[in-house]
């Protein structure tokens, strides 16, 4: 027999875990299980979140804009603390920046133009995950637990980015921009993954940007935000309304521990 028991360890900074107790006749085992393990199914964001892509998108929107001769006067820190809330947001702040050009062009062919330059900077490789992604995913599918990609980059993208990261290539189902009508914070995206991989009443979505948190949000799905503490967007999220880790190696942190205690 298997029983699981929320427990928290007045002993230990680990309060995340849940406690299996595996009873038969010959002996009673105690181990721990880490909490993201009660979930099902489980959904991840991708760019920022698994793989670190977001300084690659900056510096599209930088070679975008130098093409046609107007300097993005941002760094990396004021494109994310727009972009990581809204792409209209973006599409308006770029607006603003560059008027006559956004007019004559159009803004969906210089969009055009910064998926062309982001393309460019994938072929270059030297793509990484982003840390402890690659613990959190084998914890996951060692558990079989259902788990896909939801994400607002197109396959095409995805696939580059997989060819360079095959252990990616694990994760069993991909919801890319082909597959929704509306891009994040719309919950499209994570309707369609909850289509492929069914509703439940532990579904689980990781993001590492306000908007994706507000599609997970949308879908019914709880929402855990994986950010930096002196992220922009921290400071419009009120203290204790989220569940927030600085990084999946964070979240892992507290199981290893407990993990040693056992």
């Amino acid at each position: 027999m298997v029983e699981l028991v929320d427990t928290v360890d007045s002993k230990s900074a680990c309060s995340n875990t849940v406690l299996v107790r595996v009873q038969s006749s010959a002996n009673i085992q105690t181990i721990y299980m880490h909490w993201i393990l009660k979930h099902s199914p489980i959904f991840f964001d991708f760019d920022g979140l698994l793989v670190d892509t977001e300084e690659l998108h900056f510096q599209a929107y930088v070679e975008m804009m130098k093409r046609h001769g107007v300097f993005l006067p941002w760094d990396f820190t004021t494109f994310a603390s727009i972009a990581h809330k809204s792409s209209e947001g973006l599409r308006l702040a770029i607006t603003s920046l560059a008027p006559k050009l956004v007019e004559s062009l159009s803004w969906e062919t210089l969009y055009d133009h910064k998926k062309e330059a982001y393309m460019a900077l994938l072929e270059r490789g030297n793509l990484k995950l982003m840390e402890g992604a690659e613990e959190i995913l084998n914890m996951v599918q060692k558990a079989n637990i259902p788990h896909a990609v939801v994400t607002n980059s197109t396959r095409t993208q995805t696939e580059m980015i997989r060819k360079n990261l095959p252990l990616l290539n694990r994760v069993p189902h991909w919801i890319t921009r082909e597959d929704y009508e509306k891009a994040k914070p719309s919950p499209d995206a994570y309707l369609k993954a909850i289509e492929v991989l069914g509703h439940s009443d532990t579904m689980l979505g990781f993001e590492d940007t306000l908007r994706g948190i507000r599609a997970l949000e949308g879908a019914k799905i709880t929402p855990v935000l994986i950010a930096p503490l002196d992220h922009p967007q921290m400071k419009e999220i009120p203290e204790g309304s989220l569940k927030h880790y600085s990084s999946f190696r964070d979240i892992l942190r507290c199981y290893t521990s407990c993990d040693k205690n056992v």
